[in-house]
């Protein structure tokens, strides 16, 4: 059974995309219609603009989305997937692959995203932080006694774990768990504390324009962030698309689960190969 994966944000970078535009038709059309609905060619900053440009959460996320979708729909075909998942961002990309939103829905839905999720980032002083090689639990413990917003955000594979809150609490943890063996306790150049409590506002924002939106049944099961499980009725899918903001990503759980009902093989569609070496990490620890 084959699995088709799609990236969140984190995984953009100068460049991205600019071969597809200019090799595949299909491709061009795309993104041509991508800067008309965003009302800006955002081709431009995706091909040719900086980092600081591509790393605004409202370039960043569109980005990462159409690179992602445009690969997968220039794959014609030979995209036949059994399941699919996505991480964060991701899942967007994944629904719109799978059939369950249109091209234009799933951008302006991923756009509107964006806009909430930046407006919530400039409201509190927020971060994540990436610990490694700690248990989760033990995170878990720490990040419950330290005041302040601080939870974890992303379990990307054994031994990562991403954490999410307000820039005090998260530094108090990243000192805390350093002191309890963790390897490496990074801040990461993010906007704000994405999939914690501080992402509620944008939460509320977007539920209205998710639930004004029309879902199908995708051609396969999406494994969804917020508990790792198969859905495919599409008012369970936006439910849980909803909730995904304030919740975290369970990314090690997504695999494994996508390998116990059958999955024999992962194809990353989008820029770089992130999830690709965290599906590795995966496996190797479902090995040992």
């Amino acid at each position: 059974m084959k699995a088709f994966v799609f990236p969140g944000q984190g995984a953009q970078f100068v460049g991205m995309g600019k071969d597809l535009y200019e090799s595949d038709t299909l491709a061009k059309e795309l993104f041509e219609q991508a800067n008309e609905i965003l009302g800006y060619r955002i081709t431009d900053i995706m091909f040719n603009g900086t980092d600081e440009e591509l790393k605004q959460t409202k370039v960043t996320q569109p980005a990462v989305f159409l690179h992602s979708v445009i690969t997968a729909k220039c794959l014609r075909e030979d995209f036949k997937p059994d399941m699919v998942a996505g991480h964060s961002l991701g899942e967007f990309s994944a629904l719109v692959a799978a059939g369950a939103l249109s091209f234009e829905d799933g951008l302006r839905l991923v756009y509107a995203r964006a806009m909430a999720m930046q407006k919530a980032c400039e409201m509190t002083p927020s971060t994540m932080a990436a610990i490694i090689n700690l248990p989760d639990e033990v995170i878990e413990k720490i990040c419950a006694e330290i005041e302040g917003v601080v939870v974890p955000a992303n379990y990307n594979c054994p031994g990562q774990v991403v954490i999410s809150g307000e820039k005090d609490a998260i530094k108090e943890a990243c000192v805390k768990l350093k002191e309890a063996g963790a390897k490496r306790a990074l801040p990461l150049a993010v906007g704000g504390a994405f999939h914690s409590p501080l992402m509620e506002p944008a939460r509320q924002e977007l539920a209205a324009a998710i639930e004004a939106t029309e879902f199908k049944e995708p051609v396969c099961p999406i494994y969804q962030n917020v508990d790792a499980k198969p859905y495919t009725h599409p008012q369970d899918i936006k439910k849980n698309l909803l909730m995904q903001l304030t919740s975290p990503v369970r990314w090690t759980q997504t695999v494994k689960n996508m390998i116990a009902d059958g999955m024999t093989e992962f194809t990353e569609c989008g820029p770089g190969q992130v999830l690709t070496g965290l599906i590795g990490r995966i496996e190797s620890s479902m090995a040992n």
